[in-house]
């Protein structure tokens, strides 16, 4: 039973690997800039890695509710295009400095059940609820480079002027239940301040 559960794992993280690559995502940090690359890379929780970082951490909501994900990632959430979903975006500061922009989209027939309170959490960190449930299990993460004609790279443009004309963005599906929630962290210029 054992071997079973550790194939079919091995094969829904070939899967993803694949998904993500036809979209433009890396499945692999080779290229990723040496600045970032523990950052990016670390499998652990981006918040409490933060707040280690800086006096005071703080989450400030942008945008939450009902709205269509970007192209590439209705095949990761296994929804078909143009399907709407809960979508919420915050900015992760550091000394009241935004270090981290952070989406997380999931489908809107896992809000019943285990995610339903991810509609309710305001200002607090998904990270902290995230790595803070046993059932909740992680899929690799994938790597990209967002460029300025992106949305994620729009929305935060949208936020705060930016004077870089591309920034380097994590994701990756977390399940619960067989329920997925996909989560894409876009790392600021600010993120080796703290």
């Amino acid at each position: 039973m054992r071997e079973l559960r550790h194939n079919a794992d091995f094969l829904h993280s070939e899967l993803h690997a694949v998904l993500h690559s036809r979209q433009g995502w890396l499945a692999q940090p080779h290229s990723l800039p040496r600045s970032l690359r523990f950052w990016l890379s670390d499998r652990g929780s981006l918040t409490q890695r933060l707040k280690s970082r800086c006096d005071s951490f703080r989450v400030a909501p942008l945008a939450t509710g009902l709205a269509r994900p970007n192209a590439d990632e209705y095949a990761l959430l296994g929804v078909p295009p143009g399907t709407r979903a809960y979508v919420r975006e915050v900015l992760l500061l550091c000394n009241e400095v935004p270090v981290v922009f952070a989406h997380s989209v999931l489908p809107h027939a896992s809000l019943r059940g285990g995610w339903n309170g991810i509609t309710r959490l305001g200002s607090r960190s998904l990270g902290e609820a995230l790595f803070n449930d046993h059932r909740i299990q992680r899929q690799p993460l994938a790597y990209h480079r967002v460029r300025r004609n992106h949305p994620l790279f729009r929305a935060i443009a949208g936020q705060q002027a930016l004077a870089v004309s591309s920034l380097w963005a994590r994701r990756s599906v977390f399940c619960l239940n067989g329920h997925p929630l996909l989560v894409t962290e876009v790392f600021l210029p600010a993120i080796d301040a703290p």
